[in-house]
């Protein structure tokens, strides 16, 4: 006769194979393999390999600002991602908000700062690496900001 606890852990194997099976598929319908390899589509490189993810971090404001000013803040970031950013990465992108300091030269105190990270995975081709230089020099001029911090990484991707 079976112990109670290997009933249960028996009941708890059956209970989780049967969440793994899948529905049915239909009579007539292409069978699709699942599969957790890199892959690309037809817009992207054909197997997801040799991107890059470039991180971008845009001072927006003051921490300490006062709701009206975070406002125009935000404003004028979403502005800029619109007219500069977007049409150079319109297959996609991602924006993060952080909190960002940095000890600026000659003084004793962090500054602190509202920042947005921005995110963007993309073909190692010298089109992009343009398109976020282009980006970068857009945000200085703009804000008059000394630097926007790149980090840069190689990349698999999936989709």
């Amino acid at each position: 006769m079976p112990s109670p606890l290997r009933t249960v852990l028996l009941i708890l194997v059956a209970l989780s194979l049967g969440a793994c099976a899948s529905a049915p598929v239909p009579a007539g319908a292409p069978l699709q393999v699942a599969t957790a390899a890199y892959q690309g589509d037809a817009t992207r490189p054909a197997d997801g390999r040799g991107w890059l993810r470039t991180e971008l971090y845009f001072a927006t404001g003051r921490w300490d600002a006062d709701a009206d000013e975070a406002a125009a803040a935000e404003r004028r970031w979403l502005d800029f991602l619109d007219r500069e950013v977007s049409p150079r990465f319109p297959a996609g992108l991602s924006v993060v908000d952080v909190y960002g300091q940095w000890l600026p030269p000659g003084s004793d105190t962090p500054s602190r700062l509202r920042s947005k990270e921005l995110v963007v995975l993309h073909a190692d081709t010298p089109e992009a690496a343009a398109s976020i230089e282009a980006i970068r020099l857009a945000w200085k001029r703009e804000t008059g900001h000394l630097s926007v911090l790149r980090s840069q990484l190689h990349a698999d991707v999936s989709f």
